[in-house]
């Protein structure tokens, strides 16, 4: 589903127990479902001297040396949704970073009615500069309405950066948009976790309970029916183009731009979603059928 076109609730009156539906495997026959630093968790086993055989992913990115069985994955996402949806009411966020929440362009590649922006690198909240005064430096340009996108978007869902740019590029990008690490924590997917296509593999939650916000489509193959696209951010030209928002000394908007829309849909989505939550059977909500529907009412209405 696309966007590229152009509230509290009442507390729960009782508490719900989360059935997990998988039991733990018993010590004298650990299955190893959590290794770290090549380590079992559970038994204390050490001979993990290759991952080759260990049927699970690395999740290096949460914690230094971890790696999770298939098994457990399944355990561990389960629960970690369905804790939130109880007790916080909060869904998964999945968000890109490059076109979706920021541009980036490098310096060589401004075009000369641009390059005066360099010089606006310090005096600008929305404009920044990465690999100062090497070969590669770069403009980071964030999108209108970034900040106010995040902060409410926070309020309903726990969040996600995946991006298909470098740890180093990442972090750079999350001092700006995440200064005091309140959104992300170290819920941070980059290319060296993922240097192929996009996967919800890597999200420690539920797929029921996730929405993804991304320019791209193509990235996500196996998980389109969690995608919410929304319209790429281009804010810079290069010597090719013959146009840019830039060159015409205009932005986005900060109340009616694509994050601004994102954002609205988003709350709709969050309201329904928990809407008569008493009644809902934690095994059977899904958010998937949620978003095609609700994407299909905005059609509808535009």
């Amino acid at each position: 589903m696309s966007l590229v076109e152009n509230s509290s609730l009442e507390p729960q009156p009782k508490r719900r127990k989360i059935d997990p539906g998988i039991k733990e495997t018993p010590s004298r026959n650990c299955q190893h479902w959590f290794v770290r630093n090549r380590i079992c968790i559970s038994c204390n086993q050490i001979n993990f001297h290759s991952f080759d055989n260990y049927e699970g992913r690395s999740f290096d990115y949460l914690y230094k040396g971890m790696h999770i069985s298939h098994e457990a994955l399944v355990f561990t996402k389960r629960v970690i949704s369905q804790t939130s949806w109880l007790e916080d009411k909060k869904l998964h966020l999945v968000l890109d970073l490059d076109h979706t929440l920021i541009h980036t362009i490098k310096a060589s590649q401004l075009s000369e009615s641009e390059k005066y922006l360099t010089e606006e690198v310090g005096s600008r909240k929305d404009l920044w500069r990465f690999n100062s005064g090497f070969p590669d430096e770069s403009l980071i340009k964030l999108r209108p309405f970034v900040h106010k996108f995040l902060k409410e978007c926070s309020e309903m869902f726990s969040m996600y950066v995946y991006t298909k740019g470098g740890c180093d590029y990442a972090q750079v990008v999350l001092e700006l948009i995440d200064p005091e690490n309140i959104y992300f924590g170290n819920r941070v997917i980059t290319r060296r976790e993922s240097p192929d296509l996009k996967t919800l593999d890597l999200v420690l939650a539920d797929e029921r309970g996730i929405v993804i916000v991304d320019d791209k489509c193509s990235v996500w193959p196996h998980h389109k029916e969690n995608l919410l696209q929304i319209a790429k951010y281009k804010y810079f030209g290069d010597q090719s183009c013959s146009f840019s928002e830039c060159k015409k000394k205009r932005d986005e908007s900060e109340e009616k731009g694509p994050l601004d829309i994102v954002l609205r849909f988003l709350k709709d989505v969050h309201n329904e979603f928990f809407c008569d939550w008493s009644r809902k059977d934690l095994d059977s909500v899904d958010v998937r059928p949620l978003l095609k529907e609700i994407s299909s009412r905005w059609k509808r209405k535009a």
